[in-house]
C-alpha cells in the first residue's frame, strides 16, 4: 500500500481500528508492533488508530516519556509504547507484561527489539518504509 500524505496516514490508521474493532475478542490485549525508520509516520498512524477507536484527547509521541495510556470507550486503554531510547527495557518490561493481560487493551509497540521477547507470537506487525519518491510503503502482517 502507497501513503502520499500525512492525512492519508491518518486514514489508514482510522481504517485499520475498525479492523480491530470487527475482529474477535483475544484472551489478551490487541499488540500493533510498528516498524519504521524516525519520522516515517508511526505516531501518525497511531493517531489515526485513536481517532477511529474513538480515543477523545490528544495523542502524542511516547518517545521521551517511554509510554502513554489513552482511555478506550471499550473500557480498555490504548497504551502506545515507544523503546527507542531504551536498550534494556527495565521496569518498563513490568508495565508492558501487566498491560498485556487485558483484553481490552490495544498496545502499540515502536522499536521493540528490547522486548521482543514479550510480545505475543500473534501479534500485529505494520513495516513503513520510504520509497524514491518519498512516498511510504506499508506492509501489515
Amino acid at each position: 500500500m502507497k501513503i502520499h500524505s500525512e492525512k492519508e496516514m491518518l486514514d489508514f490508521g482510522k481504517s485499520f481500528a475498525k479492523k480491530l474493532k470487527s475482529s474477535p475478542n483475544h484472551a489478551k490485549a490487541t499488540v500493533i508492533e510498528l516498524i519504521g525508520d524516525v519520522g516515517v509516520g508511526k505516531t501518525t498512524f497511531t493517531r489515526g488508530l485513536a481517532e477511529g477507536l474513538g480515543v477523545k484527547e490528544p495523542v502524542t509521541s511516547p518517545s521521551f516519556t517511554i509510554s502513554k495510556s489513552y482511555a478506550l470507550p471499550s473500557n480498555g486503554n490504548l497504551i502506545h509504547y515507544d523503546f527507542y531510547r531504551l536498550n534494556d527495557p527495565g521496569l518498563m518490561q513490568e508495565d508492558l507484561a501487566e498491560n498485556l493481560q487485558n483484553p481490552k487493551n490495544i498496545i502499540i509497540i515502536e522499536w521493540g527489539n528490547s522486548i521482543s521477547n514479550l510480545l505475543p507470537p500473534k501479534h500485529l506487525t505494520i513495516i513503513i518504509n520510504y520509497d524514491d519518491q518519498g512516498n511510504r510503503d506499508i506492509i501489515s502482517t
